[in-house]
């Protein structure tokens, strides 16, 4: 059974930056796509990245896209979320999801999950 831990959420100012690194055990890692997902209060879990199994292949969500990257190294069975010029919107609780699809941006097409990390962006 893969089980994820999620860390580097926090408390940031607007503008600033933070590191979310999500680690798996239990599995191999390198055969799931990584995904991260954020859910804000009062609204549904959104996609907000992901990275192929070889890190060779990324999306990014619209609301995101040129301010956060994701990568991987799976030497270290750890994926990342760098998130830079943070903004209010982005404040919300961020959950690393693995699963065997490409491209995969529904959840539902993701089998395991962290249990989260908020992130809190002030203005």
């Amino acid at each position: 059974q893969v089980q994820l831990v999620e860390s580097g959420g926090g408390l940031v100012q607007a503008g600033g930056s933070l590191r979310l690194s999500c680690t798996a055990s239990g599995g191999t890692f390198t055969s799931y796509t990584a995904g991260w997902f954020r859910q804000a209060p009062g609204k549904e879990r959104e996609f907000v990245a992901l990275i192929s199994w070889s890190g060779l292949t990324t999306r990014t969500g619209d609301s995101v896209k040129g301010r956060f990257t994701i990568s991987r190294d799976n030497a270290k069975n750890t994926v990342y979320l760098q998130m830079n010029s943070l903004k209010p919107e982005d404040t919300a609780v961020y959950y690393c999801a693995l699963g065997p699809y490409t491209l995969a941006q529904a959840q539902a097409q993701y089998n395991y999950w962290g249990q989260g990390t908020q992130v809190t962006i002030s203005s």
